[in-house]
């Protein structure tokens, strides 16, 4: 049965505008501005090791992370740049502390930008002159990152602890410096590991100028633990326009942080949407069971690029008005399921295919779509 499906004219809505930023560049990623907010990612592999650095980058890069941080903490690690910064697909950014000299060895290595702690760095107000104009003479940007857990001394000792305002102003402080010669191209951290204050900082960071912002939450936990701080934080600062580029901190393989970094864009329209399960709870009134319909709908269309919201409900409540709503769904109960296009049915078939069938429906529709359409798309319901 043919089935107009159609695509949306408008854009999807968002919360608030976005909080008007400066722009920078990160190699070929602009950040700020009007640019869509990137999506980053740390690796985890000793940088000296190059192929597998390399390797991890590429995985990175199919799961959707748009800038890769690097750790240099030895020579070693800094002789591996060129190569890496050379064959990532993808920016690179060198991740200093401590030692001011791999901020240039980053720079002339040709790394797309590199990340600098003021608060660990030896006597870093006495480099900035030098350091800016390397990165300017290099092109590249720079991103000043003040974290809870390395903050100045003096900064502790004033404030007590990493307070929102002593994490501000250390960002402040330092990007005046960097501003005095002339140096712009730059973004700013304000990192704490309890969601709370780290929205407070973040506020009021961006009250204080222009600059891009880089979210985190820092040392966020393992993977359920750090999705739910990560979340919560990035929502109540995007929701209100603050954000140009985030990082998900997990314990976890950095391709989680990516998935969960670009699903929290998803979620809030800062991204287009692609394959989306939407799965009630189940309860009593379930004729079906939920959570395997659900694993098995998401397995059988893992990878798909094209927006497809696939909403696994499990009664018969919500099921027929919620599949007549969707672009394609499935209506279960008393052993069969009927499957709807644009709120038509277009068969009846036993659970057993239920999944089956679905899947072979969101193929054939996948075919007749360009995977860069955006959000707008079909919506799958499995209800």
């Amino acid at each position: 049965m043919n089935v107009a499906l159609g695509m949306p004219q408008l854009p999807p809505p968002v919360l608030v505008p976005r909080r008007k930023s400066r722009k920078i560049r990160v190699g070929k990623v602009e950040v700020g501005g009007d640019a869509p907010i990137s999506v980053q990612s740390m690796t985890t592999t000793p940088t000296v090791d190059i192929n597998a650095t390399l390797q991890q980058i590429a995985e990175l890069t199919a799961a959707g992370c748009d800038i890769v941080r690097v750790a240099v903490p030895s020579a070693d690690d800094a002789d591996a740049l060129p190569a890496i910064a050379k064959k990532s697909q993808i920016p690179v950014i060198a991740d200093i502390h401590f030692q001011p000299k791999y901020v240039f060895a980053a720079i002339d290595a040709g790394c797309a930008a590199v990340r600098v702690n003021p608060g660990n760095i030896k006597k870093f107000d006495d480099k900035v002159g030098e350091i800016a104009k390397a990165a300017k003479d290099a092109g590249i940007s720079l991103r000043i990152g003040v974290n809870a857990g390395s903050l100045d001394p003096r900064l502790l000792a004033k404030y007590g602890k990493a307070t929102p305002e002593a994490l501000v102003e250390s960002a402040v402080w330092e990007a005046s410096l960097f501003e005095e010669h002339d140096f712009h191209d730059f973004k700013i951290s304000v990192k704490h590991n309890d969601p709370v204050v780290m929205v407070r900082a973040y506020e009021l960071l961006a009250e204080r100028g222009d600059w891009p912002l880089h979210l985190g939450v820092t040392e966020a936990g393992p993977a359920f633990q750090g999705t739910i701080k990560s979340a919560t934080a990035f929502g109540a600062l995007l929701s209100k326009g603050i954000g140009d580029t985030i990082r998900v901190s997990l314990s976890a393989p950095p391709v989680e942080e990516v998935k969960v970094g670009n699903q929290i864009l998803q979620s809030l329209n800062l991204r287009p949407r692609k394959l989306e399960i939407v799965s009630c709870p189940s309860c009593g009134r379930a004729q079906v069971d939920v959570y395997t319909l659900a694993d098995r709908v998401t397995a059988g269309l893992e990878g798909m690029e094209v927006p497809l919201r696939v909403a696994v409900m499990g009664c018969v409540v919500n099921g027929p008005g919620e599949a007549r709503e969707a672009d394609l769904g499935v209506a279960s109960g008393n052993g069969k399921g009927q499957i709807f296009v644009k709120g038509e049915v277009v068969k009846t078939v036993p659970e057993s295919e239920i999944v089956e069938t679905l899947i072979e429906e969101a193929m054939r529709i996948a075919e007749t779509m360009d995977a860069g359409d955006g959000d707008g798309g079909p919506v799958i319901t499995v209800a």
